[in-house]
């Protein structure tokens, strides 16, 4: 995925790596805390120029170094996975009739 590998907790991507970077799930909720941290948003290059999905965010460097403080990121990021999916609308199976 992207030149990385996601980060999955019940079936939900909270997370991305790529290269030696982390990147978070943000959304709405909580992306004032990603801006006021001035984290950069997840971007990769493609044939067309460059990507950007502001849906991933980087990590606090500081959350390699402090168990809590990663804890308590990716709990942001795992809440904004769980609103996305809260979001999405149920698929309706279709029922063949006979």
């Amino acid at each position: 995925m992207f030149g990385g590998a996601g980060l999955f907790r019940d079936g939900l991507m909270f997370a991305l790596v790529a290269g030696d970077d982390l990147f978070l799930k943000a959304d709405a909720e909580n992306a004032a805390a990603f801006e006021a941290e001035q984290l950069a948003a997840f971007s990769y290059s493609t044939k067309t120029g460059t990507h950007t999905l502001t849906s991933y965010r980087r990590a606090p460097e500081r959350c390699f170094d402090d168990e809590r403080e990663m804890t308590g990121w990716c709990r942001l990021a795992w809440g904004a996975a769980l609103r996305q999916k809260a979001a999405k609308p149920k698929s309706r199976k279709k029922v063949l009739k006979r």
